[in-house]
């Protein structure tokens, strides 16, 4: 993936905060603008240093006078900051996810707008859409439900929230993109609480043999490398997403079986398909057309490289997700 020095030489001296910086995208994105010479300031409620040149502030979102003290004299705004959770936990405990992502992008968004910042981005996300074999934008729907019930809801309110400020403030300067799944260096490695990728490669780790892979293999994800997806954000901020959002996956489907082949090309394990348990949707895959026109996106890391530098920067911090606030045992 070529970044365009061009694009990123705006963000020179310019005050960036970057709510989510010690995250799995975010660590990518201030990665990236450091060294382009941004003036970052990442905001985190983990207390994980990623970047020895940014200004760290840790604190809670969900408190609006924090929120206002963190964005005051930004010029641009990544809001990325948000609660993750395997399928499971997140629908046991609903209120645990659905509340604090709630407040925490009202509190944010609306201190974001006050602040007066030159431009600012929200990262939804896939689940906010209604449950289709291919997601486009063109065909998203507010009069269907989301995917992913309760943090699709919260994602969408943010996303209103900013439709709201573009009808009665006339802003046009907030953009917003719906990541497909997500992974790379600094997931959610949390064995009770984590997604396909980590939640996999953390039982692999622990020497789980053979592994049972819930399924029969054939579900169909669209899996993004955290740096692909981290410059597409770059991208969206520069060029605006106009009055609606933008995709950003990988622009590939790829079945459970096709990921567990892969990760078996470069790790030793025994491995097997529960087909008694279940595969979940059986398709969910983004069309980035849109993201490829409007923004020259272009996410070019390999399924099996993405991986390979996922499980190596694993081996080397198995034991960073300890360091993570857990909003689902509070």
């Amino acid at each position: 993936m070529m970044l365009d020095k061009k694009i990123l030489s705006i963000f020179k001296n310019r005050q960036v905060v970057i709510t989510g910086g010690t995250g799995l995208i975010g660590r990518q994105l201030v990665d990236m603008l450091l060294e382009h010479d941004a003036l970052v300031r990442i905001i985190s409620l983990d207390k994980i240093s990623v970047a020895t040149e940014a200004e760290h502030i840790y604190g809670d979102l969900t408190d609006f006078n924090f929120c206002k003290q963190v964005t005051e004299n930004a010029e641009f705004i990544f809001h990325l900051a948000g609660i993750k959770g395997s399928v499971e936990v997140t629908k046991s405990k609903p209120a645990s996810f659905f509340v604090p992502l709630l407040m925490m992008n009202t509190n944010l968004l609306e201190a974001a707008r006050k602040s007066g910042a030159k431009k600012v981005l929200y990262t939804s996300s896939i689940g906010a859409y209604s449950n289709a074999s291919v997601f486009r934008e063109s065909e998203d729907s507010i009069e269907k439900p989301p995917m992913d019930m309760y943090p699709g809801w919260a994602k969408r309110m943010a996303e209103f929230q900013i439709n709201a400020y573009r009808q009665e403030f006339g802003l046009n300067n907030f953009s917003v993109v719906r990541p497909a799944n997500v992974y790379g260096p600094g997931d959610n490695f949390d064995p009770e609480n984590s997604m396909v990728i980590p939640a996999l490669m953390a039982r692999i780790n622990s020497g789980e043999n053979p592994l049972k892979v819930w399924g029969d293999g054939s579900a169909v994800r669209d899996f993004a490398f955290s740096r692909d997806v981290a410059y597409g954000l770059i991208l969206a901020m520069h060029f605006g997403t106009g009055s609606g959002f933008v995709n950003l996956g990988s622009g590939t489907a790829t079945s459970i079986k096709q990921l567990v082949e892969t990760l078996n090309s470069f790790i030793d394990f025994d491995y097997e398909f529960d087909s008694g348990k279940s595969s979940g949707f059986s398709s969910r895959v983004m069309d980035i057309s849109k993201a490829e026109e409007l923004l020259g996106y272009n996410p070019s890391t390999s399924l099996k490289t993405g991986l390979e530098e996922t499980w190596e920067w694993y081996k080397r911090n198995e034991s960073e997700y300890l360091n993570k606030i857990n909003y689902f045992k509070k």
